[in-house]
């Protein structure tokens, strides 16, 4: 088990030099090109890897964002042949507009 927490604080490691230059679609390219090896199959394999991506995040030397949590467990599934895809999504939210008949002025400036 420890092997894989490894590999996965490495790729938690390689994957946020991709996010701190504002690569993202560099980060999603080298998550899709990825191949998935062929390696015989193991019951409880994907647990394991999860178990160890988990493992990582804790001992990571800063907050674990989604996107290189996702990247990084996407990797390591690949690499122990499960088939994996990253699939990024995004949620519009409505701007709130300010409350009518308020000032956002502090009082002593009105």
């Amino acid at each position: 088990m420890s092997l894989l927490v490894l590999q996965a604080y490495l790729r938690l490691l390689h994957f946020h030099l991709y996010l701190v230059r504002g690569d993202f679609s560099a980060l999603y390219e080298r998550v899709r090109k990825s191949e998935v090896n062929k390696v015989a199959p193991i019951p409880d394999r994907v647990e394991r890897i999860c178990a160890a991506v988990d493992m990582a995040c804790i001992w990571y030397w800063k907050e674990v964002l989604c996107l290189q949590r996702s990247a990084a467990t996407a990797c390591l599934l690949k690499r122990y042949g499960i088939a994996a895809q990253m699939v990024i999504g995004a949620q519009q939210h409505a701007v709130q507009k300010p409350t009518p008949g308020r000032s956002r002025r502090p009082r002593g400036q009105r």
